[in-house]
């Protein structure tokens, strides 16, 4: 029987089972290759859709100071002052945009006219006791700026009114061109400010004679801004000019007066955007010239003569001679010396005869502080 079996009976089936494994084979491997390509497109595509997602949580937070600019783009954005006075302007940069000035007289919000009181100082305010004693209770009708030597670190507590009140300074040197950069400099960050309307210049040697609610209305009140500015054929006048200043600034026009002044917000623009005759006075006034003593004064006298008093609110005293008025310490303050302040003296204000000359006067030493704390409530007022 075995025998007459076909003999390729076993050999047919040995191929037929060959082709079906590599077949299983092929299959195994293409679904393997087909589960990778999906795990690489859906890996791609998670990629794809987290790059979206940053990309637009990036776009939303670029985005999203745009729309808080919109939100502030109200009239009180524009007006508000800085919050701080530090920046990193240069004076070009700063005289420019602090030249920025409304053409309308008429304010279209509820405006309250502000004084800047300015303090050019080498570093401390050893007074600064009594100009807080002086200020208190008139918040929101003054503003306070300080220059001082850039290397001066202020240690004023958060609650005095000098606290942050320091812009960015450079050394000036008395009688330099550089003493008149850093008046300029303190009238340009004040007039960043457009609710200061006037601009009091004094000094860390200064004292307020009035109480505040007189001086702010004889400054607010007043037809003219205060700067002293008069003719002198002496040597300390017409004998400091130069003539290599004609024909731009002629001698019959160089003025001489106080560097302390008080001027309205109009005069102080005159004063800060001036290009015609401050390079004169840069390149000839020599150090014998004391420019801060000459350059505001004949300024004025030439762009804007008949808006100037041709006097200084702030009161000084040459008796004792010499190149500086006389400094007052502790011994000099006493009761007949602060009458002296107030009386004898007469002057024009507003085309009328005033006995009220003088709102500030200088230089008291740091040690006639506490005699002025002690007098100043009688005899100041505050």
């Amino acid at each position: 029987m075995e025998e007459g079996k076909d003999p390729t009976a076993t050999t047919v089936s040995k191929p037929s089972q060959s082709r079906v494994l590599p077949q299983r084979l092929i299959q195994l491997l293409f679904l393997f290759l087909v589960l990778c390509f999906s795990i690489c497109l859906f890996v791609i595509y998670m990629i794809r859709k987290t790059e979206v997602t940053t990309a637009l949580a990036s776009s939303i937070s670029i985005l999203q100071p745009c729309v808080q600019e919109q939100q502030n783009t109200n009239l009180d954005h524009w007006v508000k002052p800085p919050s701080t006075l530090l920046h990193t302007l240069s004076d070009q940069e700063l005289f420019w945009r602090a030249s920025f000035v409304p053409q309308l007289k008429n304010y279209p919000f509820t405006r309250v006219p502000k004084i800047a009181f300015m303090f050019l100082t080498k570093g401390p305010l050893p007074l600064a006791s009594l100009w807080e004693r002086f200020f208190k209770g008139h918040e929101g009708l003054y503003s306070v700026y300080i220059h001082s030597l850039p290397s001066y670190e202020a240690k004023f507590s958060s609650e005095s009114i000098f606290y942050g009140r320091q812009i960015p300074s450079q050394v000036a040197q008395w009688g330099r061109m550089s003493m008149c950069d850093a008046e300029r400099r303190l009238l340009a960050n004040a007039l960043l400010d457009f609710s200061n309307e006037y601009f009091v210049l004094v000094s860390e040697s200064c004292i307020p004679l009035y109480n505040f609610t007189l001086t702010y209305h004889y400054i607010i009140n007043s037809k003219y801004s205060f700067m002293g500015a008069f003719d002198d054929p002496g040597p300390v006048g017409r004998g400091r000019y130069n003539h290599n200043m004609s024909p731009i600034v002629n001698i019959s026009q160089w003025r001489k007066g106080s560097q302390w002044f008080e001027v309205h917000r109009n005069l102080a623009l005159v004063i800060i955007s001036d290009m015609t005759y401050y390079p004169k006075f840069e390149a000839f006034c020599r150090p014998a010239c004391y420019v801060d003593e000459h350059y505001f004064p004949t300024l004025l006298t030439i762009q804007a003569p008949s808006l100037i008093a041709n006097r200084s609110l702030t009161w000084v005293d040459w008796s004792r001679g010499g190149p500086h008025p006389a400094t007052f310490g502790k011994s000099d303050i006493t009761e007949d010396f602060m009458k002296k302040l107030h009386n004898s003296q007469n002057c024009v204000y507003n085309g009328e005869p005033s006995s009220i000359c003088h709102l500030f006067a200088r230089k008291f030493s740091p040690g006639s502080l506490e005699p002025l704390l002690l007098l100043a409530h009688n005899f100041f007022g505050y």
